[in-house]
């Protein structure tokens, strides 16, 4: 076990040093180089890809593993940059992300709003109900989805993909709702008393005021929309229609019978790029909301 050592600092004050024994550094390097080692093992998928980019066919396919592209190519970001398909495939993505997280956005923080703040009829149990559909997959759903939308004759368009995230994401709405509990309800009262309806309480105070915990749900919202594969691959028909993991796809089916690695490598990383910055840039603010809303 570890020792305390205290020291005295003052007339009153103390400080305690903690002492740790040699065993205790041994299992803590242990822990290190094991982390370190899954580290590793997590990254280099991703490094690799990186790396692929760059090489040459040849490099590539010679069966031995290479990292280090020689020489250095960077024609195929130009070359899947300059190809139509894959620039409509990021416009049809924008086209989605933009009304779902406006509107989406929106209601999910109206619905958070309402569960953590206002007292009504059964509100635990609509939550509860709310919350439980979080545990059902979308492949149990995904038929009766794609059935529905053929009768309304979405499936040959965005809409699938628009409609009901309009109606807001029940993750968001847990999250916002924890959030909201960190935040006095004497403000809620305050209101009442002043004359504020509750829309009015709602989008003059509780909305500045978690702010920065809907913004974090709306990136993590964002690149969810934005590595979407499963569900533009069943909805979309139309090549003109298709999201950009579903153009990837396409260059995946076709590039890689040419053994084109090079191409769909750097299609990947381009398509990854949004995503890597947004999360190193605000990821402190992530966990800390995240952290937060789980503990509140």
């Amino acid at each position: 076990m570890s020792k305390e050592k205290t020291i005295k600092a003052g007339k009153n004050d103390y400080i305690t040093d903690k002492v740790v024994t040699p065993k205790e550094k041994a299992v803590n390097t242990i822990v290190f180089i094991i982390l370190a080692l899954v580290a590793v093992i997590m990254v280099f998928p991703l490094v690799y890809m990186v790396l692929t980019s760059f090489m040459t066919k040849n490099q590539i396919l010679s069966g031995h593993l290479t990292l280090i592209p020689d020489p250095v190519l960077i024609g195929k970001y130009h070359e899947v940059l300059s190809k139509g398909q894959f620039i409509s495939g990021i416009i049809n993505t924008i086209k989605v992300e933009i009304p779902v997280l406006l509107v989406g956005g929106f209601t999910s923080s109206l619905a958070a709003f309402a569960f953590a703040k206002m007292n009504f009829r059964g509100k635990d149990k609509f939550f509860l109900a709310l919350l439980a559909t979080i545990m059902i997959p979308f492949a149990v759903v995904m038929i009766p989805q794609y059935v529905l939308f053929t009768k309304l004759g979405w499936t040959n368009s965005l809409l699938p993909l628009i409609i009901p995230g309009l109606f807001g994401n029940v993750s968001m709405i847990f999250f916002l709702r924890q959030n909201l509990y960190s935040i006095p309800s004497d403000l809620m009262d305050a209101a009442k008393l002043d004359g504020c309806s509750y829309f009015g309480t709602y989008w003059r105070i509780f909305l500045p005021l978690m702010k920065g915990a809907l913004g974090t749900q709306l990136m993590l919202w964002f690149m969810g929309i934005w590595n979407d594969y499963l569900a533009p691959t069943i909805f979309l028909r139309s090549e003109a229609n298709w999201t950009l993991q579903v153009v990837i796809r396409s260059f995946n089916s076709y590039y890689a019978i040419q053994s084109d690695y090079a191409l769909i490598m750097a299609a990947s990383v381009i398509a990854m790029i949004p995503t890597l910055l947004l999360f190193f840039i605000f990821q402190r603010v992530i966990i800390e909301s995240i952290a937060i809303s789980g503990i509140k």
